[in-house]
C-alpha cells in the first residue's frame, strides 16, 4: 500500500480552552479548542500538534475501518478575522483526529519529522470529499518508518 506525508493547512490555532502538557515534545493535548482564522475548503486542518477533520470525513474514515487514529470532540470557534475575511463562508462541523498509529504501517501515523502520514485508502476517502486543496502532499518513503 502507498503512504503519503501530508502537511495540512494551518487554518487557525489552538485557543485558550486547550489543555496541553508542554513539558514533553510533542506536547500532549488532553482538551482541544481550535479557533479558525480562515477556511479554504480542506476536510483536514492542523495546528501543531493536533489535526481536525470534518464530521463527513470522520464518517467516511470510520466506514473503511481506519487504523492508527481515533476521534474526539473539540471545541471549534471562529475568529473575528474569519468573519471579516470570509463573512459568507459556513464552516462545517469538525472533530479532533487523534493520531496514535505508526507511520507507514497504520492508516494514520506521525513520522520522525512529526508530520502526518496516511495510507492511500485513507487519503482516497478525504480526496473524494472536499479534498485537501491547500495541503502539501508527497509520497512517504518507506525507509522513514
Amino acid at each position: 500500500m502507498r503512504y503519503y506525508e501530508v502537511k495540512p493547512l494551518v487554518a487557525g490555532e489552538l485557543s485558550e480552552g486547550t489543555v496541553m502538557d508542554t513539558s514533553v515534545h510533542p506536547p500532549i493535548v488532553s482538551k482541544l479548542h481550535y479557533q479558525f482564522d480562515a477556511w479554504l475548503g480542506d476536510v483536514l486542518v492542523t495546528s501543531f500538534p493536533c489535526f481536525l477533520v470534518t464530521e463527513e470525513a470522520k464518517r467516511g474514515l470510520l466506514a473503511i475501518g481506519i487504523s492508527g487514529a481515533t476521534f474526539a470532540d473539540a471545541e471549534v470557534t471562529i475568529s473575528e478575522d474569519f468573519y471579516l475575511v470570509q463573512p459568507d463562508v459556513e464552516l462545517p462541523p469538525f472533530v479532533w483526529l487523534k493520531v496514535d498509529g505508526r507511520a507507514g504501517h497504520d492508516d494514520f501515523g506521525i513520522n520522525q519529522n512529526l508530520n502526518l502520514v496516511m495510507s492511500e485508502r485513507a487519503f482516497d476517502v478525504l480526496d473524494e470529499l472536499l479534498g485537501l486543496p491547500s495541503a502539501s502532499i508527497k509520497r512517504f518513503d518507506d525507509g522513514n518508518k
